[in-house]
């Protein structure tokens, strides 16, 4: 199936500089092995760089030296391929399905990344030490779901870093009432790779509040 794989974008380059090989080499395991392990469906090989990769890449640089959560991380997008662009930054993969939990394992190992833990659990189920101070999410479900399971893992003070697509003004809209319960502020929509990559990528980014 690697034939079907996208060919790298020369974007890349730019996007992960020093940290290609790494995101190249997961990008590779990804491509043999997500379609069997039920990780991608079988129509994402030709766009896997354009549309994962390289959107997932997009957000490393909103991400603060410091401990940062990822919710669902499922193939590992967002969760590994920033893991990988940004070491100075410990990671922790939340993810539920046993499957998915083996292989960010395995990804963790093979590509020895000594800054992720794998934790496997629900989002609203899951027990840390400490509070995170930020939190990403790409692809689990709308704000006014999000929001209530990924603002308690976040330290006042800290933020959330939610990958969205095109319709987020309306998900922020009917989110109004979460946004004001866990006193989101400095709420803002970051629109990334404008005139860089193929595709832009839609952040929803907002500071959580001391109540949350």
């Amino acid at each position: 199936m690697i034939d079907a794989l996208e060919p790298e974008p020369e974007v890349a380059a730019t996007v992960f500089g020093e940290h290609l090989d790494g995101v190249r080499a997961f990008t590779e395991a990804l491509a043999r092995h997500g379609e069997e392990l039920g990780l991608i469906g079988p129509l994402e090989l030709p766009r896997l760089w354009t549309r994962h990769i390289i959107n997932s890449g997009l957000v490393a640089p909103l991400l603060r030296p410091g401990r940062v959560g990822d919710v669902g991380s499922g193939a590992g997008l967002p969760g590994l391929v920033l893991a990988i662009s940004r070491p100075d930054v410990s990671f922790t993969l939340i993810e539920p399905m046993e499957r998915r939990v083996a292989w960010l394992e395995r990804q963790v190992a093979e590509l020895g990344l000594s800054n992720v833990e794998v934790v496997r659990a629900r989002a609203e189920e899951t027990k840390l030490k400490g509070r995170l101070d930020q939190v990403t999410a790409r692809a689990v479900s709308a704000l006014r779901t999000l929001i209530p399971i990924t603002a308690p893992l976040v330290r006042p003070g800290g933020e959330l870093v939610l990958m969205k697509g095109a319709g987020v003004d309306g998900e922020i809209t009917a989110a109004e009432k979460v946004i004001r319960k866990f006193r989101l502020y400095d709420v803002e929509v970051i629109v990334l790779g404008e005139g860089v990559a193929t595709e832009v990528t839609r952040v929803f980014r907002a500071t959580v509040g001391t109540s949350a």
